[in-house]
């Protein structure tokens, strides 16, 4: 049995009262119960969560734990560094480098992750929660934030049943290198510009204007998506040393821009939320709204989400790749990395009844731990042909392979096969994350005369000839992934630019006759 303790924004607490809820037990005021209709004083209090986790832990047991590799910010600058490293410290110095290879080439898992980043915690406790708060804005007051802060979506947020709500910006390497002091001759900072730019050391606290929660939305998107691109750019920097020549840092400079996405995976509770919002809309009497603490949800439709069973056992999840068990199907990010930090996961963190209006206040905004401690990202070994849950520090960042340096490292680095997947008997459970997608310049040209586009897992499942493999070879898991995730080898020809092979992964993945969802 674990016990959670969340911080949350409502009345202050007196005499507790208990209700189940979804496997949780909330605790719950009387105060709050006889004031529901008045406005929150957003003062802060605890809410103590109780959740029967036995079923999980077995269920994680059962499917595999990879536990990240931890390259600490200190090093990361260090080995990055165009500087010697002093007599004494090289032996360590090329240890950490071998493993970084080891980790993120082939016989590795292709990701690993980053501590110690200097206002990591700040950044992240900031800019999370807003992902929840605009995916369950109004369309019209979003659609208005969001050009007002120069974002962008690649989801169709009309969509009511949508499992993601996503919301994109281009990040310029220009503008990141020119908010930092320093440069070294070839465009990247010296190795101490991180910690001074963009952060404030006297900035503290999380104090988000009551008024405008959203009037720094954009300011803060960039300066954490600056520092994600630092630090992917010093990863490339790394492995170039290791392989030879910059390949990769010079890909990621002429791109010229990477991808910003703040992500908020939905819970079941969302999205009856945004259907009961929908169909009041323009009703005064039954009208549904989500402001910074609150939302209302009629009695019916709690009733409904408490029967709701959309979370089946985690390893049918990794098996069957069945949507409804997954926030995001398996796929390879196409890019060079993927810098993410670590998820956050959002549980409301009050149900309590109100019998005048026969609706529910429901609040949004509670932080709670990893269920069980895991990311709830996985990833397929297809060394083992397991698939591994990933767990990591709150404080963390992850650095994941993608496809094109695979391709571009001639196959010493190995893209990663992931999905995102819901924790079992947790249907009110969001997840949110901020990820920064690191590509080439669309331009550039892949030359694959001596790569191997057949090395992957799924690439040797679809072509046999000469390695001796035959379906017997691959578990369960890997055939239910098969058919959902197209080879390298349908997806890239040789002389093809980035813009072309980018346009033929989406198109089988998702375009006409792709093989999954777009939503």
């Amino acid at each position: 049995m674990n016990i959670f303790y969340c911080l949350a924004s409502f009345h202050s607490f007196h005499n507790f009262a208990r209700k189940e809820t979804n496997g949780f037990t909330v605790a719950q005021s009387e105060s709050s119960r006889a004031q529901q209709g008045s406005k929150y004083d957003h003062r802060p209090a605890f809410c103590v969560i109780e959740f029967d986790d036995s079923r999980e832990r077995q269920d994680m047991a059962e499917a595999g734990v990879l536990e990240l590799y931890e390259l600490h910010y200190s090093d990361l600058l260090l080995l990055s560094s165009t500087s010697p490293v002093p007599e004494e410290g090289e032996e360590r110095s090329e240890k950490i480098k071998k493993t970084i290879m080891e980790t993120l080439g082939p016989t590795g898992p292709g990701l690993l992750s980053i501590t110690g980043v200097p206002k990591a915690s700040i950044l992240r406790q900031r800019l999370l929660p807003l992902a929840s708060k605009l995916a369950l804005l109004d369309h019209d007051r979003r659609k208005h934030i969001l050009k007002e802060h120069n974002l962008g979506s690649d989801v169709p947020l009309k969509n009511p049943d949508r499992n993601v709500s996503s919301f994109a910006m281009q990040l310029k390497y220009a503008q990141a290198q020119e908010s930092a002091p320093g440069k070294t001759n070839n465009g990247a900072r010296s190795n101490s510009n991180l910690e001074s730019a963009h952060l404030d050391d006297n900035d503290d606290e999380v104090t988000d204007s009551p008024e405008d929660e959203f009037a720094n939305l954009s300011d803060i998107f960039r300066e954490l998506g600056y520092c994600m691109m630092e630090l992917g750019l010093r990863v490339a920097q790394i492995c170039d040393m290791a392989i030879g020549g910059q390949e990769l840092e010079r890909s990621l400079l002429e791109s010229g821009t990477a991808k910003g996405r703040l992500i908020h995976y939905h819970s079941s509770l969302d999205n009856l939320l945004i259907k009961a919002s929908g169909r009041r809309k323009g009703s005064t009497k039954k009208q549904a709204y989500c402001e910074k603490n609150q939302v209302l949800l009629s009695r019916s439709e709690l009733k409904q989400s408490e029967r709701c069973n959309l979370v089946a056992n985690v390893n049918e999840v990794g098996s069957s790749g069945n949507q409804g068990n997954l926030w995001q199907q398996w796929h390879y990010d196409y890019g060079i990395f993927t810098v993410l930090t670590a998820p956050m996961f959002l549980m409301p963190s009050q149900l309590s009844e109100n019998t005048a209006t026969d609706q529910f206040p429901v609040l949004c905004d509670q932080d709670c731990p990893f269920p069980t401690g895991h990311s709830y990202l996985r990833i397929f070994d297809a060394n083992t042909n397991d698939v591994l849950m990933v767990k990591t520090s709150s404080e963390s960042f992850i650095i994941q392979v993608g496809e094109s340096a695979d391709i571009l490292s001639r196959g010493k680095l190995r893209s990663t096969l992931h999905c995102v997947c819901r924790p079992p008997n947790l249907e009110n459970l969001s997840r949110e994350t901020f990820v920064v997608f690191l590509q080439p310049a669309w331009s550039k040209t892949f030359s694959i005369s001596d790569y191997n586009v057949h090395h992957s897992m799924l690439g040797r499942h679809s072509s046999n000839e000469g390695n001796g493999l035959t379906e017997l070879d691959f578990n369960e898991v890997a055939r239910e992934i098969h058919k959902i995730v197209p080879p390298l080898s349908s997806r890239l020809k040789d002389g093809m630019t980035f813009a072309e092979f980018s346009r033929e992964t989406t198109k089988q993945y998702y375009g006409g006759s792709g093989l999954q969802s777009n939503s």
